[in-house]
């Protein structure tokens, strides 16, 4: 394990941690949920998994820690307290020096950790813009930070031997989910079946394939010995979510809406992202469909207040269905990831 307040040398070395994003820039598609219950049951299979909770708005970290938790975290953040990801980052936001080595918390789950996230991380984010273009100037302080983040998950999932790292992205194509999309080796498309998950599709192919042609040529002027960013995120597959059942099948209208789900990620992501680079779609894109999750209601809500699975709250047979369901796509997850599918 890994000592608080420590900074880390630079190391090129990546660690065995496969990282993975669910990503959408469309809010409300269950990101968040997906996250817990996927991560969950990935532990109960035997894996180690680092949460890393991204987003300023810290879903990933209010579902698991009680408000006063919370409150005390992003009050204590800046000091030598600190313990979230802010925190870890603030020494490159002020370029004071490389981060701040961050111990993960538990989160009730065996082996799984989390580093909690921070509203103050929409300030690194603004920072990160102009890293970037620093970048493309060969100024050491810019690759040092877009690297940043990366690094310092690779430093922590390495120290914690974790095999699978979650990233928990915001709903938006900015600075801050360049730099972890740039960083993960999969990616995963969460989506409702609604109208307005089908139309954000129609961007998120475009916008990955700037963010990786971009890199390319940053990588070009990153110099020798320097941790890189691998710039290679792979679509994994998607995942459905929010529909209604009938007679335990997805009810006609929603049905509609997974077709044309597939259809455009089809179109908009998956042969967007092929013409680019073959090896940036190694899923057959009819293995794509990692699962589709249907509208758990209340029980979801109460999940989240209590800080749990979805397969701990309800009756029996509830418990039961919910568990298989997040098994069978944990499974799945590991599978396309060897090739087994």
């Amino acid at each position: 394990m890994i000592q608080p307040g420590l900074s880390f040398e630079p190391d090129v070395t990546r660690s065995k941690a496969v990282r993975l994003a669910l990503f959408n820039h469309k809010g409300g598609v269950g990101k968040t949920t997906l996250t817990v219950n996927i991560a969950d049951a990935l532990a109960r299979q035997g894996s180690r998994i680092l949460l890393v909770d991204s987003d300023p708005q810290c879903n990933l970290t209010s579902y698991y820690l009680p408000d006063n938790r919370v409150d005390r975290l992003l009050t204590d953040s800046d000091g030598e307290k600190g313990r979230t990801l802010w925190s870890a980052l603030r020494p490159v936001f002020e370029s004071a020096g490389p981060a701040k080595i961050v111990p993960p918390g538990p989160v009730g789950t065996e082996n799984v950790f989390l580093i909690p996230g921070d509203i103050q991380m929409s300030k690194f984010e603004t920072e990160l813009e102009d890293l970037w273009h620093q970048c493309f100037e060969r100024k050491v302080r810019g690759f040092n930070g877009t690297i940043a983040l990366s690094k310092l998950v690779n430093a922590i999932s390495g120290a914690y031997n974790c095999d699978f790292v979650f990233y928990d992205c915001g709903p938006n194509v900015g600075a801050l989910n360049r730099a972890i999309l740039l960083d993960a080796d999969y990616f995963i498309v969460p989506g409702a079946c609604d109208s307005f998950s089908i139309r954000a599709l129609t961007t998120l192919g475009i916008q990955l394939q700037t963010w990786i042609t971009d890199w390319r040529t940053v990588n070009l002027l990153v110099p020798k010995g320097v941790y890189k960013l691998p710039g290679q995120s792979r679509l994994l597959g998607y995942i459905l979510q929010r529909f209604r059942t009938y007679r335990k099948m997805m009810a006609t209208q929603y049905a509609h809406y997974a077709t044309l789900f597939e259809s455009e990620l089809k179109r908009n992501i998956y042969e967007v992202l092929n013409s680019l680079d073959p090896e940036l779609t190694p899923i057959p894109v009819e293995k794509l469909r990692i699962g589709a999750v249907y509208d758990f209601g209340q029980r979801a809500l109460q999940a989240q207040e209590v800080g749990i699975p979805l397969d701990s709250i309800g009756t029996m047979e509830q418990k039961d269905e919910a568990r298989r369901l997040f098994r069978t796509m944990a499974r799945r997850v590991v599978n396309l990831i060897k090739g087994e599918e």
